[in-house]
């Protein structure tokens, strides 16, 4: 079965009310203000609003340079063409290119009518206003995103959990059975999750940030951060005592992405982590050696992945979607 979606009717609404106001208000060519409104209605508010002013302009131009062509040369084929050499790179130099699929309509009807006068010139302004009007009136409903955005975060924030478990696992394991699948899944989560984000800013004429967006963003540098240890966990073969406490730290940690727990805690707990180690005996071979530094590149990792965490929540004036880890 065919789903239909809210855009489409909204379109086919906001296209049949433009051409029954256009043909109850007595205009010519009433079915042009059905067209103008399926052209005007876009996925967000933002670009609905952009879409009508680009249209709008574009058509005043329009007007601008029939009556110049056809008033200085004539209604002929020829006119017309010649009128578009100058007409399209005008309005790409204004930015509102996006209109000239509409202003050559507009184009055309004045071409059709063979003579340029008032009230022909208030038909056509008066097709667009209705055009433009609708489809920014149909574009007022948006349904909500919260919804679906906060289910990406708790599946992102699974994922991630996931992935620093396996990690954990290795550490004191030493098993390399993992398909390391979840690393997938949680790139392209955050791929949709980012662009529905972006859509939801959109959505808001009046505000231009998007705390979800900010966190997606976010979690997609510490993936980059896991990403990047991950061939250095796997290459630890030599058994010390820090790699059980380096272990026992990303436990905790995984344990903590999620609502409810703040980055700085685990900062503090791996600057002591840190201490720690420096009081510890110095290696006493080779393979010891190697691997303690391996570790300390882990933590240092570590720390990066909750400095990023940490910065996200400080850049926010408002209370954070998540102040987990």
């Amino acid at each position: 079965m065919v789903k239909i979606g809210y855009r489409t009717a909204k379109t086919a609404i906001g296209t049949a009310l433009s051409i029954f106001i256009a043909q109850l208000a007595g205009l010519n060519n009433f079915a042009s203000a059905g067209i103008i409104t399926i052209l005007c209605v876009q996925v967000t508010k933002k670009r609905s609003l952009k879409a009508a002013w680009a249209r709008f302009v574009a058509c005043v131009v329009a007007m601008l340079f029939s009556y110049i062509f056809f008033q200085g040369i004539g209604y002929y084929p020829f006119t017309v063409g010649l009128m578009l050499l100058f007409f399209i790179p005008t309005t790409v130099w204004l930015k509102v290119n996006e209109g000239i699929a509409t202003s050559s309509v507009i184009i055309l009807h004045l071409y059709a009518a063979r003579k340029f006068t008032w009230s022909i010139v208030f038909n056509e302004l008066l097709l667009l206003v209705i055009g433009i009007s609708v489809a920014l009136l149909m574009n007022m409903y948006m349904p909500s995103v919260e919804k679906q955005l906060k289910e990406y975060q708790r599946i992102v924030e699974d994922l991630f959990r996931i992935i620093l478990k396996e990690i954990v696992r290795y550490l004191r394991t030493n098993e390399t059975d993992w398909d390391g699948k979840e690393l997938m899944l949680a790139g392209d989560m955050l791929q949709q999750a980012k662009l529905l984000a972006l859509r939801n800013v959109e959505n808001h004429v009046l505000r231009n940030e998007d705390g979800y967006y900010h966190y997606f963003v976010m979690r997609e540098k510490q993936l980059e951060i896991i990403e990047r240890v991950l061939p250095l966990v796997t290459s630890l073969t030599y058994t010390v005592e820090q790699r059980n406490i380096v272990a026992d730290f990303i436990d905790k940690l995984s344990d903590a992405v999620h609502p409810g727990n703040t980055a700085y805690r685990f900062l503090r707990e791996l600057q002591h982590m840190k201490k720690r180690f420096e009081t510890m005996p110095l290696p006493k071979t080779r393979e010891e050696f190697e691997e303690r530094a391996a570790l300390l590149h882990l933590v240092k990792e570590l720390e990066q992945y909750l400095i990023i965490k940490s910065q996200f929540r400080d850049s926010k004036e408002k209370k954070p979607l998540s102040h987990g880890t």
